[in-house]
């Protein structure tokens, strides 16, 4: 499934990729949840790292001696908070108010000092400013990557799209696999993404997009609605993402 509307279950959970079923060659457990005020829930992976980034609401994360609190308005004006710890750290996310969170584990040897995230510390860009008329202008919040987390094999961040922008763009590639998470700010908003050449989907909010390396993948969202997308990228054995991109060729001319 390389584009999906997969939807909550009974217990709030909305599977994005398993590594031992739906869209494996992602290389990554992804799931959203829907945690209930007062309710809590932990995860222990024995040979995965995890990470928790919350979406909106309030709740405390702690796990390897780590851990905070925080309260997030939504994903289009407000940071996230994150927590991050190796294999074999009990991780716990209790909500305070009503939440929605992102998860997300991979397979990683290396032990590390678990880190909480903190809004301060989200690395803060402005993407294509200037460009193409400023039709490709994005906003990126990432939390970690190869730069602050060499220990980690993922790349977690996200991208706030603003109304009738291009993102993903140029046109690229990477070997690592990555997966995006639409939300939209309305039922009627939409979009569409671009895989490959000849591959286009329609985005609405809850939307999932698998790219596998080597595939391009561009996204555009309609006037008057801003696209938000948690991105996630698992690192190769011997070949981490280090934000080097493969442009297709056709549209190099436009590389500054």
């Amino acid at each position: 499934m390389a584009f999906g509307y997969p939807k909550f279950d009974k217990d709030g959970v909305k599977v994005l990729t398993d590594m031992n079923g739906v869209n494996s060659d992602m290389m990554m457990d992804i799931k959203v949840v829907k945690l209930a005020a007062g309710k809590s829930v932990s995860y222990l992976q024995k040979d995965k790292e995890i990470c928790v980034m919350l979406t909106e609401g309030e709740a405390e994360f702690s796990g390897g001696g780590a851990s905070g609190r925080a309260a997030r308005s939504d994903v289009y004006r407000d940071l996230p908070i994150t927590l991050h710890a190796c294999k074999g750290t009990e991780v716990t996310v209790k909500a305070i108010a009503d939440s929605e969170f992102i998860y997300v584990s991979t397979t990683n040897d290396r032990e590390f000092h678990a880190k909480f995230y903190r809004k301060e510390d989200v690395i803060r860009t402005v993407s294509c400013e200037g460009l193409w008329e400023n039709t490709a202008v994005r906003d990126v919040n990432t939390v970690f990557d190869f730069s602050n987390a060499p220990y980690s094999n993922l790349v977690v961040g996200e991208v706030i799209a603003r109304q009738g922008r291009w993102w993903s763009y140029l046109p690229h590639s990477h070997p690592q696999p990555e997966v995006y998470y639409y939300k939209m700010p309305a039922a009627e908003a939409f979009g569409a993404c671009f895989i490959g050449e000849d591959e286009p989907h329609t985005v609405k909010d809850g939307s999932v997009g698998c790219f596998p390396g080597g595939k391009t993948h561009v996204q555009v969202t309609a006037p008057g609605y801003e696209m938000y997308c948690c991105w996630m990228i698992r690192h190769l054995p011997g070949n981490p993402w280090d934000k080097t991109r493969i442009v297709d060729p056709r549209f190099a001319h436009w590389e500054k």
